[in-house]
């Protein structure tokens, strides 16, 4: 195994715009060589590529072998690939447009398996890989009476990559990612989902979580606590994203102003002084409809470079990185997802958004290895 300091380690690329393979491929051309240089010299290095459908339509067999001849140029491999937004991630409104097309729907099986073909030819011999994808759906949109469908759904792409392992020794897993405000939000709800799909051991090799730190510290959830009970259900989690969200203590959430901007959606999950947990779809409607107390702790699912403890006038969720990440398998794969570069207030750039990937996965190393 390649990898930096012995652990898997890498950013996510849909903090770079672009929808079209074209984009995406002339973005990791000018960010992948400049990054790799810094972070891994001596080793290859991991690219958590993002895909859009078009993109992944895109793909020709022959735009497909420049690709991998690039990567071996580069010293490069893509062990995972982010397969949770379809359409546009930058520019324009996204908010809960996200999660679409969820689970129920066929596009969304059809987009995922595209992306398991692509991954089964880049990922290299003897690694195993992974896809991750939207927690089923948002909870705004989907209900119970959605189940079925989506069960059917996801048992299809599992259907599918147990066939890729057969012929072809590759083992992709589907990482399903737990989000606030979705279906799948918290451990607990996770492990009731996985329990209810009763799958035989042939296809449950090939569905796992991508834990994404941000979101389950958004969710007060204790990373000891969380870890273990996925561990206990048997759920693997396949790779980690390694990101921080805001935390705020006080009254004055006027501050938190700088941060609601229109395109991402910023759930926001408030407790208070006794430990009642309040749920808020975003941003705009935590600022509206709650009413502040000088205990209440909020956290907001902004996410924010690593590296920072504070911004101008809140705190992070860093101490839930340095909480989870001594916990979490040495083989497990570690991808940096600030995503949010192009909508941070001011005092969180720092330098360019290469700059910044290099010193999240410097700050990476260095609490991974303290």
């Amino acid at each position: 195994m390649s990898e930096i300091s012995g652990r898997l380690i890498t950013y996510c690329t849909n903090i770079h715009p672009g929808e079209s393979w074209e984009e995406i491929f002339a973005a990791l051309k000018r960010h992948i060589p400049i990054v790799k240089a810094a972070v891994s010299p001596g080793h290859r290095f991991p690219i958590g590529l993002r895909l859009s459908d078009r993109a992944a339509r895109e793909l020709t067999l022959e735009k497909r072998r420049a690709f991998k001849a690039w990567l071996e140029e580069q010293e490069c491999f893509v062990p995972t690939i982010n397969g949770f937004p379809f359409g546009a991630f930058h520019l324009e409104r996204i908010k809960e447009k996200v999660y679409l097309p969820d689970w129920r729907s066929r596009e969304r099986t059809d987009y995922t398996i595209r992306l398991a073909l692509l991954l089964a030819d880049w990922l290299p011999d003897g690694m195993s890989g992974s896809i991750s994808t939207v927690p089923l759906g948002f909870k705004k949109m989907v209900g119970p009476t959605d189940y079925p469908e989506i069960r059917q759904q996801v048992r299809s792409v599992l259907a599918l990559l147990r066939g890729i392992f057969e012929e072809h020794g590759k083992l992709i897993m589907l990482a399903l990612e737990p989000e606030p405000g979705c279906l799948l939000e918290t451990t607990g709800e996770v492990c009731r989902f996985f329990d209810s799909l009763n799958l035989q051991s042939g296809l449950m090799r090939h569905l796992g979580i991508c834990y994404d730190c941000c979101h389950q510290a958004v969710e007060f959830e204790n990373p000891a606590d969380s870890l273990n009970r996925l561990a206990l259900a048997g759920i693997p989690i396949a790779k980690v994203q390694v990101s921080s969200a805001i935390q705020y203590h006080g009254a004055d959430v006027a501050r938190l102003n700088d941060l609601n901007e229109p395109c991402y959606l910023h759930q926001v999950v408030v407790r208070r002084r006794e430990g009642e947990l309040l749920r808020y779809a975003d941003l705009p409607e935590a600022l509206s409809v709650h009413t502040p107390d000088h205990g209440d702790e909020w956290r907001c699912h902004f996410h924010v470079p690593v590296f920072h403890l504070r911004t101008k006038w809140t705190g992070t969720t860093q101490g839930f990185l340095t909480g989870v990440l001594p916990l979490v398998a040495k083989n497990t794969l570690l991808e940096v997802e600030t995503y949010t570069w192009d909508v941070l207030p001011d005092d969180l750039r720092c330098g360019s958004v290469t700059d910044s990937i290099i010193r999240e996965i410097e700050w990476l190393k260095e609490h991974v290895h303290a």
